[in-house]
C-alpha cells in the first residue's frame, strides 16, 4: 500500500519541523520536503505554512492530517485482522522506550519474547521519553515504554510497574553511613542531573517542588544525557544523583555505588504503556504486550 507520502506528511505535522520529521523517519530533509511538495502538487495548495521559525498546518493542511491518520490507522488495522485469522506473528516490530526502561528492563523480556517467537524482527529505539513519544505520535514505533508524565488525552496510557528513585553516590561519600538524608540537605551537594525531556529529570524536579525545593536551590554540578554517564560522575565523586533502582542495581551490587533514600521525600513513579488512542495495535505489537503483562518481573533490589 502506498503510505509513504502520508506518513511523511503526518511527521512533518507532529513534529512542526522538518528537521525533525527526517530525523524520525531516517529520511534527509530534502527528501522531506521533496515528498510535502509533491503533495501540495497534488492537491494544488499550500498543506503548510512555513513563516516565521515554525510550521504550521495551514486549514488545508488540518483537513489532510486528519484523513492521513485515519487511513494509516485503517492500513495497521488491515495487517493486525489479516494476522489475526491466520494466526501469523512475523515480521517486524519496533519498540520505543526511554533510558531507563530501554536499557535495564526491556533487554531480557525481550529476548525471552524472541525465544518465544524467534520469527519476529525487533528494533528497540532508546531515547528520552520526550523523543519516544514524538517518535510514538510520528508512526516510526509500534509501542512505546515511558517514564515520566505523558499526555492522557494524547495517548492511552496503562501502568506497566512502579520503580523507585534512589539516592546515589561514591563509596567514599559520607552519607554512605547515614541510613536516610533530610531533603533540604541535597541542596548542600553537587548534584548530577539528566537532560530537559528525561522522565527521570522529570519526576525528580517535580517531586523536589512538591517539597518547597525549586530548581534554583539546587548546585547542578553537570547536566548529562545518559544515566551511564551519571554513574560515572558519581563513581568519580563529581557529586550525588537520584536514579532507577533498576538503573543501579548493578553498580551497587558490586559497591561501585552506594544508595540511600531521603527521609521525607519519596521518589516514587510508574513505568507505563503508551500507545496513540487513534491508532491500532498490529497483531505482532499485540503479542508483545500480552507477552510483557503477564512476565514475572523481579524488584531491581532482590
Amino acid at each position: 500500500m502506498e503510505d509513504h507520502k502520508l506518513r511523511v506528511f503526518c511527521a512533518v505535522a507532529d513534529t512542526k519541523s522538518f528537521s525533525k520529521a527526517s530525523e524520525l523517519i531516517h529520511l534527509t530533509q530534502p527528501a522531506v520536503s521533496l515528498q510535502v511538495q509533491a503533495m501540495e502538487e497534488l492537491y494544488e495548495t499550500r498543506l503548510f505554512d512555513r513563516s516565521g521559525n515554525s510550521v504550521n498546518l495551514t486549514p488545508a493542511g488540518e483537513i489532510l492530517y486528519r484523513h492521513a491518520k485515519e487511513i494509516l490507522s485503517l492500513y495497521a488495522d488491515a495487517q493486525q485482522s489479516i494476522n489475526e485469522i491466520t494466526g501469523a506473528i512475523k515480521g517486524s516490530l519496533s519498540i520505543g522506550a526511554s533510558s531507563t526502561i530501554g536499557n535495564y528492563l526491556l533487554p531480557g523480556i525481550i529476548s525471552a519474547f524472541k525465544k518465544k517467537i524467534p520469527q519476529v524482527n525487533i528494533t528497540l529505539v532508546v531515547s528520552n521519553t520526550k523523543t519516544i513519544t514524538e517518535k510514538l505520535n510520528a508512526g516510526e514505533i509500534d509501542v512505546a515504554f515511558v517514564e515520566g508524565d505523558v499526555s492522557k488525552q494524547r495517548f492511552a496510557v496503562e501502568t506497566l510497574i512502579s520503580d523507585e528513585l534512589v539516592l546515589i553516590m561514591s563509596p567514599a561519600h559520607p552519607w554512605t553511613e547515614r541510613r536516610s538524608i533530610p531533603g533540604t540537605e541535597l541542596t548542600k551537594e553537587p548534584l548530577v542531573l539528566r537532560e530537559e525531556g528525561s522522565g527521570t529529570r522529570q519526576i525528580i524536579l517535580k517531586r523536589l517542588e512538591e517539597h518547597g525545593i525549586k530548581l534554583n536551590d539546587l548546585r547542578i554540578a553537570l547536566t548529562l544525557g545518559s544515566t551511564e554517564a551519571i554513574k560515572g560522575a558519581v563513581e568519580e565523586g563529581v557529586g550525588v544523583s537520584i536514579m532507577s533502582a533498576w538503573a543501579a542495581r548493578k553498580s551497587i551490587k558490586m559497591g561501585i555505588l552506594k544508595a540511600t533514600t531521603l527521609k521525607d521525600i519519596k521518589f516514587h513513579r510508574n513505568f507505563s504503556i503508551i500507545s496513540p488512542k487513534r491508532n491500532y495495535c498490529t497483531h505482532t505489537a499485540k503479542e508483545f504486550l500480552d507477552f510483557i503483562r503477564v512476565y514475572p518481573i523481579k524488584s531491581p533490589m532482590s
